[in-house]
C-alpha cells in the first residue's frame, strides 16, 4: 500500500476517480497503484505527481517504498 500517495490525494480532498480522470486513466488502474498492486509508467507517474504536487520520482525510489509509510514526501 501506498499510504504516502493515499494521503496526497486525500489531503487535496479528491477521489481516486477524480485523480484518475484527471490523469487520464481509470479509476481501477489508479486504485491498483495507490494500493501498490501496480507500478505506473513513467508518463502516468508524472501526470499523477502534477496533480498532487509531489515529485514523479518518488514511485521509482525503493527507499521510500519502505521508509514512506507514516510521513508522506514533500
Amino acid at each position: 500500500m501506498r499510504e504516502w500517495l493515499k494521503k496526497k490525494r486525500l489531503d487535496t480532498g479528491l477521489t481516486q476517480k477524480e485523480i484518475a480522470k484527471l490523469v487520464g486513466i481509470s479509476r481501477s488502474t489508479y486504485a491498483m497503484i495507490e494500493n501498490g498492486e501496480r507500478n505506473p509508467s513513467v508518463s502516468v507517474a508524472k501526470r499523477i505527481a502534477d496533480a498532487l504536487k509531489f515529485d514523479w520520482t518518488i514511485f521509482f525510489d525503493d527507499k521510500c517504498h519502505v521508509l514512506c509509510t507514516k510521513d508522506c514526501p514533500a
